[in-house]
């Protein structure tokens, strides 16, 4: 069998690893506290309605308690907080540990120095086979000027080193 053809994990995940994307911790205020989980499946769906989509793995032990919760906020980083990805990523610890947040319009912990937040309510979800797909309706967002995102390359966090001018913009 040829590269090509090899649809392993490994391989897929490598392969899938050449499609940048940002990072987000999705959370909730769970009966237990705040709850969430870091999440680079995140994307806009939809304009009209408003929606969004990401997507936990079904081994996820989070999102059963955001998913409870029936609503989270999708906090998008910012370059200076990758420690905060890691720190959401991790298992079995207490995850807002040292995080300042403030409650979103719908309760959900907003971390304090996000990049944006977009405050949603449980719509939807989907399967896609070891994940599941949820989708959010839009109820309120932000965002903050003069930060970088945090971005996720071939497995590791990348600065964009964006110059102004550098490329032509999209209106």
């Amino acid at each position: 069998m040829t590269d090509q053809y090899d649809l392993s994990p490994r391989r897929l995940r490598h392969i899938m690893g050449h499609f940048a994307t940002g990072l987000t911790v999705i959370t909730a205020s769970a009966e237990t506290g705040p709850a969430g989980m870091t999440c680079q499946s995140f994307s806009s769906l939809s304009l009209e309605p408003a929606l969004v989509s990401f997507s936990p793995a079904r081994t996820s032990t989070t999102w059963p308690l955001l998913r409870a919760a029936g609503r989270f906020a999708v906090n998008i980083l910012p370059a200076e907080h990758q420690h905060l990805a890691a720190q959401f990523a991790r298992s079995a610890t207490d995850k807002f540990a040292g995080v300042s947040h403030s409650p979103s319009p719908l309760g959900s912990p907003i971390l304090d120095q996000a990049l944006a937040w977009v405050d949603c309510e449980l719509e939807q979800e989907y399967d896609g086979g070891d994940h599941t797909i949820v989708v959010g309706a839009v109820r309120a967002l932000s965002a903050r000027a003069g930060a970088e995102p945090l971005v996720f390359f071939k497995g590791a966090y990348v600065g964009l080193g964006s110059r102004p001018g550098t490329l032509e913009s999209v209106a």
